[in-house]
């Protein structure tokens, strides 16, 4: 055979959902700080395929997240774009 160098193979390990199982965790849509985890910067409920959540849970999570944000517990958008707005109005009347 030939004497070229084998590739390495790259082993993926298998993420659990922290959901599932004895020792998982339960979504609750009162527990704040849990929920916290599973949404980006902006306010956007991370996808599945990131977070390993198996799917029926990610619909729960998402429900409770929803609910959570109804019941006024979590912000729908993240209010980062709140410090711009001042420069762009010191900006408009420096011009006048």
């Amino acid at each position: 055979m030939s004497d070229a160098p084998q590739k390495k193979t790259f082993f993926k390990r298998r993420k659990t959902c922290p959901f599932s199982g004895e020792k998982g965790q339960i979504i609750d849509w009162k527990d704040v700080r849990m929920l916290g985890r599973y949404i980006s910067e902006r306010g956007k409920i991370t996808p599945s395929r990131i977070t390993a959540v198996s799917q029926k849970k990610q619909r729960e999570l998402a429900q409770a997240i929803k609910r959570a944000r109804y019941m006024a517990l979590m912000p729908y958008v993240r209010t980062e774009m709140e410090e711009r707005a001042p420069r762009s109005r010191e900006r408009f009347n420096a011009g006048e």
